[in-house]
């Protein structure tokens, strides 16, 4: 049976050249990065050649990246910290969207339990948040908009240049999570406009555990985990090398190869969409149709569940997911889709299929064998199906 992976926003394969670049810092380069010794200083340098190369990848310098843990933790770390220090000065007001990652948008809704002011911005029915509603929302004590770049769920790259533009006309700092953009698009902080960035290195073929936060020049940040003086002491815990190498180098082939896998992964998108629109009735596009990720193709389907797809995928060797796979074990319906204006029903009956740079015209012609049969399977017993 085939095994075909398509499930890339959720996770990516380590790619054999990040592995094998990490491997010397397993075995023979393991000193920790603070230490003194030749053994330290291997590491440490190892530590800074991974923060230049990240940096490249994004246009920042390499002071102005914080490695954490992932993009959870970078998100928490900008949020928090900045609107802690904002509250000296009666800087209270956050502004968000709805369709934001629960990193961000839990994160929000936990600092307004403790006295900050939310605004949760709508979003249009492709996902996209409009420049005059975040204008609208804007207010004298705003401190921090956070609009992620592209959703995870639905694609939908969002126009993050000319919402930090009025964001910061009105004297707000702007955070994006960029965790679904970096190293798939091309992805520059200068040109994005933007104070704090995230990004996860597992999203862009590198390990999972090492993420990063890009803050800008002369912006402040505080530090969110106590106990030590790592990371210019804006982030104590012993410098995790194998992983800040791993990551370093994966947003190193990230930049060599964007021009060439934006194009693949968009024909393979094309072809997969045009497929299934053209062969299961009562299927839709969901998000964005032009301003999407390269790769992701996110669909409802009327009269059916989306978890039942699933394992019925799985059986033929098709790995995929109906929303983010945070999510993946709560019954309730996306919030993403409710939020472009999908009733219950419809929102059950999500499917996202994300593909990666090693996928083929094969395996989306395979999907599309088998899933309008699957479909139409799952429909005959359902009573709405029929």
């Amino acid at each position: 049976m085939k095994a075909i992976y398509m499930d890339h926003s959720a996770t990516t394969p380590v790619d054999p050249e990040v592995f094998n670049a990490m491997i010397p810092y397993y075995t023979d380069i393991y000193g920790n990065a603070s230490s003194v010794h030749s053994q330290g200083q291997k590491a440490a340098r190892a530590v800074e050649h991974g923060r230049e190369q990240v940096a490249s990848l994004i246009g920042a310098s390499p002071e102005e990246i914080i490695f954490t843990a992932g993009g959870t933790e970078a998100d928490n770390q900008a949020i928090i910290t900045f609107m802690q220090h904002e509250r000296q000065k009666q800087g209270k007001h956050i502004i968000t969207s709805a369709i934001e990652h629960h990193a961000v948008l839990h994160t929000c809704e936990y600092l307004s339990k403790q006295g900050f002011k939310l605004t949760v911005l709508p979003v249009n029915s492709v996902g996209l948040v409009e420049p005059d509603i975040l204008q609208a929302a804007l207010r004298p004590d705003t401190a921090l908009v956070s609009i992620m770049h592209a959703n995870n769920e639905i694609g939908t790259i969002q126009d993050i240049k000319t919402l930090a533009a009025i964001s910061h006309e009105a004297g707000a700092v702007f955070h994006t999570d960029a965790v679904q953009t970096t190293g798939k698009i091309p992805v520059n902080v200068r040109d994005l406009g933007v104070d704090f960035l995230s990004a996860s290195s597992h999203k862009l073929y590198g390990p999972k555990g090492i993420g990063c936060l890009y803050v800008k020049k002369g912006v402040y940040i505080g530090s969110y985990m106590h106990g030590g003086a790592h990371e210019r002491n804006l982030r104590a815990g012993t410098v995790n090398v194998p992983g800040v190498v791993g990551f370093g180098k994966a947003a190193e082939l990230a930049k060599e190869r964007l021009s060439q896998n934006m194009p693949h992964l968009k024909d393979l998108a094309q072809h997969l969409t045009r497929g299934i629109l053209d062969t299961i009735p009562n299927s839709r596009l969901t998000g964005h149709p032009v301003n999407r990720l390269p790769g992701s193709v996110s669909v409802v389907f009327d009269y059916v569940e989306g978890e039942s797809i699933l394992l019925m995928l799985d059986s033929y060797g098709i790995m995929a997911s109906s929303g983010s796979a945070c999510t993946s074990g709560s019954l309730d319906p996306s919030h993403v889709l409710l939020a472009i204006g999908l009733p219950h029903e419809t929102a059950h009956g999500s499917l996202r299929l994300t593909m990666g740079k090693d996928n083929s015209r094969e395996d989306v012609d395979y999907v599309l064998e088998k899933l309008p049969l699957i479909i139409k399977n799952l429909r005959t017993m359902s009573p709405l199906g029929k």
